[in-house]
């Protein structure tokens, strides 16, 4: 399992890319996380227009293990969410770091605290 040196993690186990020109970046679970969920069976996303917090839940992610929350690693306004995945959650086991990816979000803080690539696979032990 490698994590993309160019995104950054969350101690909860979600990435996130370096915002584009417009300041908005994508957001999705590591590979890490989806291999401990299993097989993701049904995502429940922010809405487009919803403000999320940086450390706050904004949604669930189900699996045939469990559920669990989603944590936004940044604050911001969610510009889109990835309809491929409302449709095919198994996209998050099979492409997490690609088609996996959960929404994307209008950057307005980042905290202070997230992970590089090298830090995230420390973190985990991978």
């Amino acid at each position: 399992m490698s994590n993309p040196q160019q995104l950054r993690y969350s101690k909860e186990h979600e990435w996130v890319s370096a915002a584009d020109a417009d300041g908005v970046s994508s957001v999705g679970i590591t590979e890490h996380a989806a291999n401990a969920l299993g097989d993701v069976v049904y995502v429940q996303l922010p809405a487009v227009g919803d403000t999320v917090a940086a450390g706050e839940t904004c949604g669930e992610l189900e699996s045939t293990k469990s559920v669990s929350d989603l944590y936004a690693p940044v604050s911001g306004e969610v510009t889109e969410v990835n309809e491929d995945v409302v449709n095919d959650p198994s996209l998050v086991n099979s492409a997490a770091f690609e088609g996996g990816w959960l929404f994307k979000v209008k950057v307005s803080d980042e905290p202070g605290d997230l992970l590089s690539a090298d830090e995230y696979t420390a973190f985990t032990g991978n």
